[in-house]
């Protein structure tokens, strides 16, 4: 079919798929990268491209950072690195404006150096608690949240992988790329400028609502008690600052410390090794708990259970009346021994179940949270046994005693990176392979941790973006820029700027700079200047999403949590991304000269 297509016929079918595509990323609910991967076959099937072109964005460089930088990041994650860092730093602030201060700040400087979701997400958990025991609203603090993880992502080349994509696309036009912290130039006037903006003007913009966590009444309860070992984070705090007080879905009903029961508990109780907290709540919440540094479950029977930690799932499983332990005990049923399975706790008709674990006598329809090997599922998921058995998500057991080890990597990296000893995918992979011998990650992790769907959709668009470049097209509207802009460096600069930022509001922000990047690069040629002070404009564009949900990753991660709708994005977004798009205009062309 290819043969019989000619080149005039080839940029026509560019210039009315490029158009459609963004039109699909922008208005349907298909996936970003089945859309790109379909152009990227149409591309192929025309003979637009050969199987060497459309391919190439799979061995860019950047692309290979992206998913080995993934899994750095995953370490971080499983040893739960990220949210021991963001607990101790955020603290007990006293009034809003102060909690927007003690978020922000650290928010920004973990941006500037782990991928913005991982941060998103663990400050996101860590900001719904502190917010239930300060009485603050996640609508305040969750959307400043995203937008200043965004600002503090153009910080560094690998802050977000938008910068690691243009910097790979650079290297391949065999262009100088940038260093870790060229980018500083630029992202630190923006974080300033952001920053005050968000803290000063923020709440008055900023909806006070609830955000979309289920009701208590309306979900599954559970009475689960944990252990205080004596290196937990929580020793030494009271029950207020340790945020124990009112959890999201989970109440502390009552405290076993050595052998004397403390049912009225104060806000100003202290909190001592070896106590046993009671909790009573969502399942959600229990997850939530085992994610806290030197925080166990309290239950004997967990401790016995065959291999490590990191084996270990938490499940829920329905009893069938054709159980064996049904009208049996948890012990005298020793389901322990049966299932290599330890019981947590039981709800029946959605209700928790009091008294001693092991007396409970189990019922047909008794719904148990279970902490047992991954392979459960597997196991007894159609079994008779079991109605149902689920897994439940993110509860993987976490090693807190690695914790260091994993920032001491990241630290290593970035040391190596600085002082020029190794590139940065020769140190991530480098920082990757040390986590898995260290035990700070297993391959599960890792595999987990890394988005495919995102990776495949960078490495289409690079086809498409080779394709816009090949038939001449993005020659044909650089050369319309330069018209409008009347051959001035400056206005080009600007009409690059907003253009990628009309895109990365519509589709993904890293399609929209690879689809910007060669146009750029065209018009820098056609006017004989400097590529670098455009390539740096479309990095920040594509970055500065803030207007609408669908364009930052993060933007969409925080919309339930903190209730948003779509004009609260606007209301706070629109003018956030004018000052940044003033700061960046007049920054970019005074530091990187055309």
């Amino acid at each position: 079919m290819a043969d019989f297509i000619s080149q005039d016929l080839h940029f026509y079918i560019v210039l009315l798929l490029l158009p459609g595509t963004l039109a699909m990323l922008a208005f349907t609910s298909r996936s970003p990268d089945s859309i790109l991967l379909a152009a990227l076959g149409l591309l192929l099937v025309t003979g637009i491209l050969t199987p060497a072109e459309a391919l190439i964005g799979f061995s860019n460089q950047g692309l290979v950072t992206i998913a080995v930088l993934y899994a750095v990041v995953g370490g971080l994650s499983e040893t739960g690195a990220v949210a021991w860092v963001s607990r101790w730093v955020l603290g007990s602030p006293g009034n809003s404006r102060l909690a927007q201060f003690q978020l922000l700040l650290p928010a920004t400087v973990l941006s500037a150096f782990v991928n913005n979701s991982p941060v998103v997400a663990m400050f996101t958990s860590a900001v719904q608690n502190w917010c239930k025991r300060s009485a603050f609203q996640p609508s305040q603090l969750l959307l400043p949240l995203s937008y200043i993880s965004i600002l503090g992502g153009t910080c560094t080349l690998i802050g977000t992988s938008t910068n690691l994509v243009v910097d790979g696309m650079m290297r391949q036009e065999g262009l100088a790329g940038f260093e870790l912290f060229d980018l500083a130039w630029v992202g630190v006037p923006l974080v300033l400028v952001g920053g005050i903006y968000l803290v000063l003007v923020g709440p008055w913009l900023l909806p006070k609502r609830e955000g979309a966590v289920e009701s208590f009444d309306n979900v599954r309860e559970y009475l689960v008690e944990m252990l205080v070992k004596p290196d937990c984070e929580l020793v030494g705090q009271t029950v207020q600052d340790a945020g124990l007080r009112n959890l999201p879905g989970l109440f502390l009903v009552e405290i076993d410390r050595q052998g004397e029961l403390l049912t009225a508990i104060s806000p100003t109780m202290q909190i001592y090794g070896g106590d046993r907290l009671v909790f009573a709540g969502a399942v959600e919440s229990v997850v939530e708990l085992r994610r806290i540094r030197g925080l166990e479950v309290a239950t004997n029977q967990a401790f016995k259970l065959k291999g490590n930690i990191r084996q270990r799932r938490l499940f829920e499983a329905v009893i069938s009346s054709e159980s064996p332990a049904v009208g049996f005990s948890i012990r005298e049923a020793r389901f322990r021994h049966r299932y290599n399975a330890a019981v947590l706790s039981v709800a029946r008709n959605g209700r928790r179940m009091h008294g001693k674990l092991g007396d409970i006598v189990l019922k047909a329809g008794d719904t148990l949270l279970l902490e047992a090997q991954k392979g459960f599922m597997f196991k007894y998921g159609n079994s008779r046994e079991f109605l149902l058995v689920s897994r439940l998500e993110n509860a993987n057991g976490v090693q807190h005693e690695k914790a260091p080890v994993a920032l001491g990597l990241l630290i290593g990296m970035l040391g190596l990176v600085l002082a020029d000893i190794l590139d940065l995918l020769q140190a991530a992979l480098l920082t990757a392979g040390l986590m898995r011998l260290t035990g700070c990650m297993n391959l599960d992790a890792a595999r987990k941790n890394i988005d495919y769907r995102v990776l495949l959709t960078i490495a289409c668009a690079f086809g498409l973006g080779a394709a816009i470049q090949k038939v001449g097209l993005a020659d044909l509207i650089a050369q319309q820029a330069l018209a409008l802009s009347g051959g001035d460096a400056f206005f080009l600069l600007i009409a690059i700027y907003l253009t990628t930022v009309l895109l990365t509001e519509t589709i993904t922000n890293n399609a929209a700079a690879i689809v910007m990047f060669p146009i750029a690069l065209s018009a820098a040629e056609s006017l004989g200047v400097s590529v670098t002070p455009f390539a740096v404009a479309v990095m920040v564009a594509a970055s500065a999403s803030f207007v609408t949900p669908i364009g930052y990753q993060t933007n969409l991660m925080v919309q339930g949590p903190g209730g948003y709708h779509f004009g609260d994005y606007v209301r706070l977004g629109l003018p956030l991304s004018i000052l940044v798009a003033i700061t960046a205009l007049w920054v970019i062309p005074n530091v990187w000269a055309f």
